[in-house]
C-alpha cells in the first residue's frame, strides 16, 4: 500500500488495495485547456489507464472524468451515473451525432472542487464512441447521463463547465480555486 498526500494541480499517483488513483488538474490549470487527441492504439495499456480512470473518479468522488483532467492527451471519458456506481461506461473517441432539447441544471466538476453553477445543455443526445476494445457502439441519453456526456466531451476539446458562465463569476472562481491551491501547499 502507497499513500500519497494530495496537494491540488500537482502530479501524483497514489496506490491503495490495488487502486490507482491518479492526481486531478484542477482550474486554472492550462493543461485543461488543451484538446485532446484521438485514440488509435486499443491495447492492455488502454484498459488499464480506463479502470485507473474510474478509480480515480469513484475515490474524488465524481460522475465522470475525461483523460484530459488527469493529463493524458487522449479523447477517453468514463462516466459512472448509477448511485450504486455499478456501472462504469468508457467513451474513447466520442463524437455527437444528434440532439435535442434544453435543460438547465447545476453543474460541477472534479477539476473545479466545491463550485455548482447552472450550465444550459442538450436535454436528449446520440452519441457514437469506441470502448476500450475498440468496438464502436451509439447510445442514446437524456437527463443526468446527457449532462455527464456532454460535460465531459467538452474537456476533451479543452473547455470547462466555467467557460458557460459569466466573465465575473469566471474571475470569481479563479480566485478561490487559486486561494485554494496556496492554502493547501
Amino acid at each position: 500500500m502507497i499513500e500519497v498526500f494530495i496537494r491540488p494541480a500537482s502530479i501524483f499517483i497514489r496506490q491503495l488495495n490495488n487502486m490507482t488513483i491518479l492526481s486531478i488538474l484542477h482550474f486554472p490549470d492550462p493543461r485543461l485547456r488543451q484538446q485532446t487527441k484521438p485514440v488509435t492504439v486499443f491495447d492492455d495499456e488502454l484498459k488499464t489507464f480506463k479502470d485507473d480512470m474510474l478509480d480515480t473518479m469513484y475515490a474524488a468522488p465524481g460522475i465522470g472524468l475525461a483523460a484530459i483532467q488527469v493529463n493524458k492527451l487522449k479523447s477517453m471519458m468514463v462516466i459512472d451515473i448509477s448511485e450504486t456506481k455499478n456501472d462504469p461506461r468508457c467513451f474513447v473517441n466520442p463524437a455527437l451525432l444528434e440532439h435535442d432539447g434544453l435543460i438547465k441544471t447545476d453543474e460541477g466538476c472534479l477539476s473545479v472542487p466545491a463550485i455548482y453553477e447552472p450550465v444550459n445543455r442538450y436535454e436528449r443526445i446520440k452519441v457514437k464512441a469506441q470502448d476500450e476494445c475498440g468496438e464502436w457502439f451509439e447510445l442514446e441519453a437524456d437527463g443526468l447521463l446527457s449532462v455527464c456526456i456532454q460535460h465531459e466531451m467538452d474537456h476533451l476539446k479543452g473547455k470547462l463547465f466555467v467557460d458557460y458562465l459569466t466573465e465575473m463569476k469566471r474571475k470569481r472562481i479563479r480566485k478561490k480555486m487559486e486561494r485554494l491551491r496556496r492554502e493547501t501547499m
